[in-house]
C-alpha cells in the first residue's frame, strides 16, 4: 500500500499549449491517509460523485475540479466519477439537435461549439481542454489523498468520426447494406460510428486502451456507457484481464441482470429514478415504487448494487434540473435517494442548488454557491458514512416496508444492519398527514433535526406535503 501525507501543497504544473504557461494548485490540508485499491466493503457507505469537468469551473480544467476535492468529503463522496476526458473528435460535430459545426457559417458562432464527450477522437490521450496528463494525474493523486476513488467513463460502444481507429482498424467498425461506416443504428447519434464487436481483434484493442488508465493513471474502475449495447461477453473477456492488475470497480449504464453476473458491480436505476420523478409530480402513489422494489428483490441478486439518481448529465441537459421536474418536492426525493438501497449520485452542480439546463456542445459553468443542499447533503452524507444501517453495497443493510395509516401516500421503511437501525417516513401527498407508523417504536432521535422522543405504535407523526423524517433508533 502507498502512503501519502498530504499538508498544503503548492505544485508547479506546465500546460502543453502554444506558450508554456504554470499554474499554482493549492489544495486544502487533509489528514493522513492510506490508499488501496477499491474493495467491496468501501462500496458499502459510499456516495459517487459525476465531475463534469468541462462545466465544473468556468476554467473548465482538471486542476480547478483538483482544488475542490477536499471539500467533496464534506459530503461524503468515496467514487469520482469523471466524465470523458479523451479528445472529442472534429468531424461531424454537433451544435445542437440535427445540426453540426460545419453547417454553421459564422466562424466566431462555430468555435462555441466543442462537441459531445462521448465523441472519442482517441482513447489513449487527454483532451487538452480540460488540461494535461500531469493535472489529470495529480487529480487522481489527490482524490487517493483524500481516501477517495477515481472511475473513468468509458465510451465502448461507439467512437467519434475521426478517432484514430478509423483509419487503424477500419474492419472494428459496422457497415450498413452498402459498405459504409455508419453511426449506431436506432439513434441520432450522428457524431458517432458504431464499432462492431463481431470483430475480436477489437476486443482485445479494447481491452488494452483501457488497461492504459489503469496502468499509467492509476484509475480505479470504469463507468461503461450503454453498457447494454455492448456484448455481455465483451465485458466479461476485458473485466477479467483489467480485475487481474488491481481491484476496480465497475458502473454499468445499464439495469441488464446479466452484466452483474461477472463483470459489473453496480449498474443504474433508470426505472427507480423515473418512478421517483412520477413520485414527485403527483403521478404516481407509493404502491408503484413498492411493486418496483419487489420485482427487484426476485430479479436481481443480493449482491447486485442499484444507482440512485434525481439528476444526472443525461437529465439535467435533456430532460430538466431538479426542480422543473421534482419542484418544492427535490429535498424529499434526495434523501429518498439517500435511504433506499444502492448508491445515492450526487452530479456537478446538484451541491450547489443548480436550477437550469447545463449546456451539453457548448461551454456553461455549475454555480458555486453553497446552501440548503449542501448543508443537506453533508448530514445525509454523514449518516450515510457512518451508520450501518444505511450499508447498500454487495452486504447491503436489510430493507423492510413498514405498514402505516395509508400505505398509498405514505412511504414508511426500516433499514437495519450491525444491531444500529434507521426509519424513513415520507408523506408523498399535496396534503397534510397525522401519520400512524406500524413498527415506529422506541426511543428515537431525528437524523436532521436533532433531539429525541420515546415512540410507540400509538404515536402518530405530523407530516406536511411532502414532508420526511430520518429516525435513528437508540440503544
Amino acid at each position: 500500500m502507498k502512503k501519502y501525507i498530504l499538508g498544503l501543497l503548492t505544485l508547479t504544473l506546465i500546460f502543453a499549449c502554444k506558450e508554456d504557461k504554470k499554474e499554482t494548485v493549492e489544495v486544502a490540508k487533509t489528514e493522513e491517509v492510506t490508499y488501496s485499491p477499491i474493495q467491496d466493503e468501501d462500496l458499502e457507505n459510499a456516495i459517487i460523485y459525476e465531475a463534469n469537468i468541462r462545466q465544473y469551473s468556468p476554467e473548465g480544467t482538471f486542476n480547478e475540479f483538483t482544488k475542490d476535492i477536499p471539500q467533496l468529503k464534506e459530503l461524503g463522496v468515496k467514487v469520482i466519477w469523471l466524465m470523458p476526458v479523451f479528445p472529442i473528435s472534429e468531424k461531424n460535430r454537433k451544435a445542437q439537435g440535427d445540426l453540426l459545426v460545419e453547417d454553421i457559417k459564422d466562424p466566431k458562432e462555430r468555435e462555441k461549439y466543442l462537441g459531445s464527450y462521448y465523441a472519442v477522437a482517441d482513447y489513449e490521450k487527454v483532451n487538452p481542454d480540460l488540461g494535461t496528463q500531469a493535472d489529470l494525474m495529480k487529480l487522481v493523486e489527490t482524490a487517493h489523498e483524500n481516501g477517495m476513488y477515481v472511475i473513468l467513463d468509458w465510451v465502448a460502444n461507439h467512437t467519434g468520426w475521426d478517432n484514430v481507429w478509423i483509419k487503424q482498424y477500419p474492419d472494428f467498425y459496422t457497415r450498413d447494406d452498402k459498405g459504409n461506416m455508419m453511426h449506431p443504428a436506432g439513434t441520432d447519434w450522428t457524431d458517432t460510428a458504431d464499432l462492431n464487436y463481431d470483430n475480436r481483434d477489437l476486443w482485445d484493442r479494447m481491452t488494452k486502451a483501457m488497461s492504459h488508465w489503469v496502468t499509467e493513471y492509476g484509475i480505479d474502475g470504469f463507468r461503461c456507457d450503454v453498457a447494454h449495447e455492448v456484448p455481455t461477453e465483451f465485458w466479461n473477456y476485458a473485466t477479467a484481464q483489467l480485475q487481474d492488475q488491481k481491484p476496480l470497480f465497475m458502473l454499468a449504464e445499464s439495469e441488464k441482470k446479466d452484466l452483474f453476473k461477472q463483470s459489473f458491480d453496480m449498474g443504474y436505476n433508470w426505472e427507480g429514478h423515473h418512478i421517483m420523478n412520477e413520485l414527485a409530480q403527483g403521478k404516481a402513489s407509493v404502491d408503484k415504487w413498492d411493486e418496483y422494489m419487489d420485482r427487484n428483490a426476485n430479479n436481481y441478486e443480493k449482491d447486485d448494487i442499484l444507482m440512485n439518481f434525481i439528476t444526472n448529465h443525461d437529465e439535467n441537459s435533456w430532460n430538466g434540473s431538479v426542480n422543473e421536474r421534482m419542484g418544492n418536492k427535490a429535498q424529499t426525493m434526495l434523501a429518498f435517494s439517500y435511504m433506499i438501497p444502492g448508491m445515492p449520485l450526487i452530479y456537478s452542480g446538484q451541491e450547489y442548488d443548480m436550477d437550469y439546463r447545463l449546456k451539453f456542445f457548448e461551454k456553461d459553468t455549475i454555480p458555486k454557491t453553497k446552501g440548503k443542499t449542501w448543508e443537506i447533503m453533508k448530514k445525509l452524507g454523514a449518516l450515510k458514512a457512518n451508520n450501518p444501517a444505511l450499508n447498500g453495497g454487495k452486504n447491503a443493510a436489510s430493507y423492510t416496508r413498514l405498514k402505516t395509516s395509508d400505505d398509498t401516500s405514505i412511504y414508511a421503511i426500516k433499514r437495519e444492519k450491525d444491531g444500529e437501525t434507521i426509519f424513513y417516513v415520507a408523506n408523498f401527498s399535496e396534503d397534510r398527514q397525522n401519520v400512524k407508523v406500524e413498527g415506529l417504536e422506541g426511543t428515537i432521535s431525528d437524523a436532521l433535526r436533532g433531539g429525541s422522543t420515546k415512540f410507540t405504535d400509538e404515536n402518530r407523526l405530523d407530516l406536511p406535503p411532502y414532508g420526511y423524517r430520518i429516525f435513528i433508533l437508540q440503544k
